[in-house]
């Protein structure tokens, strides 16, 4: 598979896609945020992966999740989207809080939906029309895009709520209308809504250290455990599928929040790891699972067997720890592997 190595400020050196060679066009992520949170909270994260070669949209969603987005329409007035709370809503008689999780999350797929609708257009050569259609007047060289998409085998990420928004999408496919051939789950969400396990492509999970280490129960069942078992059937259903707990992390480290606020950030939420290692780890194993849809090859944390059936606080797993090869003990353990 045609790469181009680049050296990055970590001294770490990596390949990232050369899609002229390859055909196909780029490789293709869309991304869905948490809970509070928007598309430019995942900045860093999503740099990265853009630096390596590969296209990510980052949704920002409309569904009352957010904390505040600015709906544009030519012709119409600037409309503002705050976060909402079900006791804030007029059908709140109506609606208990399943329903409106339910609701947002298909209003969260129906955008991806469009996200991929519009990276279509613009890959087909529609690049010109979808700028002149943006009422932000972004995306004046969209035209140029003609053809270097690859628009058919797309991945779907996401974290906290867009970690359960992208299971989501993945019921019943891949589709027409998501064509996604893997997907990135960043700490599903503990109080999004039930998990969809009906997942028929390859997987890789990432719990933060926090998320595995805290006992949440979810729907009757220990929150770890339900997200074990949808990965077991993942494998089960013949694809490739890995559940991982990124250690010294907490639930915000693959965010930009920890970057900006480093030493407020690790007191109030007990991250250990050093804040740019956190993100940096997120994203090395983000990319060998994005290489191996591309090649079936698998590279660094994917090669290694299950280390940890069950997740292990640090002093009681040291001779489970042992057996991991060193450059992965102080930042792994490995729940689930396709071995």
């Amino acid at each position: 598979m045609p790469l181009r190595t680049q050296k990055h400020a970590s001294g770490e050196t990596t390949s990232s896609y050369d899609h002229d060679k390859h055909g196909k066009g780029y490789p293709v992520i869309v991304f869905s945020h948490g809970m509070a949170s928007s598309r430019t909270d995942y900045t860093q994260y999503c740099a990265e992966l853009a630096a390596r070669g590969y296209i990510v949209a980052a949704i920002e969603h409309r569904d009352g999740s957010g904390p505040g987005s600015v709906v544009q329409a030519k012709g119409q007035a600037d409309r503002n989207v705050f976060h909402r709370d079900i006791k804030e809503l007029q059908s709140a008689k109506e609606l208990d809080t399943p329903a409106l999780k339910k609701a947002q999350l298909d209003f969260r797929q129906a955008e991806i939906e469009e996200t991929v609708r519009v990276l279509r257009e613009i890959n087909a050569g529609s690049g010109d029309m979808v700028f002149k259609n943006n009422p932000r007047t972004e995306g004046s060289d969209l035209d140029q895009w003609t053809g270097c998409l690859n628009v058919e085998e797309m991945t779907v990420g996401g974290h906290s709520y867009g970690a359960t928004g992208a299971l989501q999408t993945l019921r019943g496919g891949p589709s027409t209308a998501l064509p996604f051939k893997g997907a990135i789950i960043l700490d599903p969400g503990k109080s999004s809504g039930p998990l969809n396990d009906d997942v028929r492509v390859p997987i890789l999970i990432v719990h933060s250290n926090s998320w595995s280490k805290k006992h949440s129960i979810f729907y009757g069942q220990p929150h770890f455990e339900v997200v074990r078992e949808l990965a077991q059937n993942v494998l089960k259903r013949g694809h490739a599928a890995w559940f991982a707990t990124s250690l010294g992390t907490t639930h915000p480290s693959v965010t930009d929040a920890p970057l900006i606020e480093p030493m407020l950030l690790s007191w109030t939420t007990g991250a250990k790891i050093d804040v740019r290692e956190g993100v940096e780890q997120y994203v090395k194993v983000s990319e060998q699972f994005l290489r191996f849809q591309r090649t079936g090859e698998k590279t660094g944390l994917l090669k290694l067997p299950i280390t940890h059936p069950q997740y292990q606080d640090d002093e009681r797993s040291t001779e489970l720890k042992e057996k991991m090869p060193e450059e992965y003990r102080k930042c792994w353990q490995v729940h689930m592997a396709p071995h």
